[in-house]
């Protein structure tokens, strides 16, 4: 039986990492037909199918299922070699690819995007904006940013050095008509926005003061699942949201917002990104955390 390339095991690799085709092509900088020839290639000289493919989905085999696991371990090792060249060059270079949920990517990598690319030219940055959890290494991702109570423990994880603090705010329409809320308690009177993650769990407003701390599930008419969103419907007197201090600093500076519970809302750790521990950094990842740090410290 005559052996398959390289190439065509990699773009395997990736269509089954994406479940799709197209977004494979994308990837590889190949048409959609180039994927589709590779993997029927592929299947003809193993003499198996590796994909069930219908017009809605493509997931893997059994036997797909099996050389995949037996062909992860073979890339990463071929990854880590060419990584290594990596050394001899002036610069670092390659595809770098971070999940991160939607604050974390606004706070913390949008700032630096331009800097990153002027300093690091042969390095192409890709960004997945997830709120819900991911795994990072079974969706091929080099590296993930999260809150650190949700980093799992088998990463290595690198606080990048922000301190975060919530907010609870509204706007100065909304308190024309509703009483400030002086304890957390009171927020049972308010229409408050809430926010739902991708589980489907609300979150729940987190208070703390003099070693008391408190959870709200908090009610209101309107639930959102971007916290842009909630921000603006603040905006519009709609009513309360919680929201990184960050996110709302221009708004209360400018009276279009007012702060509430401040005493109630203390600084915490924030976030933490973090990457496989039985993987090699590569030289774009360390370039990259680099600069993450360096910026968010001054």
């Amino acid at each position: 039986m005559p052996q398959p390339n390289l190439s065509h095991l990699v773009v395997f690799a990736t269509v089954a990492r994406l479940g799709s085709f197209r977004g494979a092509g994308a990837e590889a900088g190949m048409s959609t037909s180039a994927v589709s020839h590779a993997i029927r290639g592929l299947e003809d000289r193993l003499g198996v199918t590796l994909f069930n493919r219908t017009t809605r989905s493509v997931s893997l085999t059994e036997a797909g299922q099996r050389l995949l696991e037996r062909l992860q371990p073979a890339l990463r090792d071929v990854g880590d070699a060419i990584e290594e060249m990596n050394a001899f060059r002036s610069t670092p270079t390659g595809t770098l690819r971070i999940n991160a949920s939607r604050s974390a990517a606004k706070l913390f990598i949008a700032p630096v995007i331009a800097k990153f690319f002027a300093a690091y030219p042969e390095i192409n940055l890709e960004i997945m904006e997830q709120d819900g959890f991911v795994d990072i290494v079974a969706a091929g991702f080099d590296a993930g940013i999260r809150f650190e109570e949700a980093v799992p423990e088998d990463m290595v994880g690198v606080r990048l050095g922000i301190s975060m603090r919530w907010a609870v705010v509204g706007a100065p329409s909304y308190f024309a008509s509703h009483p400030a809320p002086l304890h957390p308690d009171d927020l049972s009177a308010h229409d408050c926005i809430r926010f739902r993650f991708p589980s489907g769990r609300f979150s729940r407003w987190e208070f703390a003061k003099d070693g008391v701390e408190m959870e709200v599930d908090v009610r209101g008419r309107l639930t959102v699942s971007d916290a842009g969103t909630g921000v603006a419907a603040a905006l519009d007197g709609i009513g309360l949201t919680s929201a990184f201090d960050n996110f709302v600093t221009d708004a209360l500076a400018e009276g279009r917002l007012v702060r509430v519970l401040e005493d109630w809302c203390p600084s915490f750790s924030g976030f933490m990104l973090y990457y496989p521990r039985q993987r090699r950094m590569s030289s774009a990842l360390r370039a990259f955390i680099d600069m993450l740090r360096a910026h968010h410290a001054g």
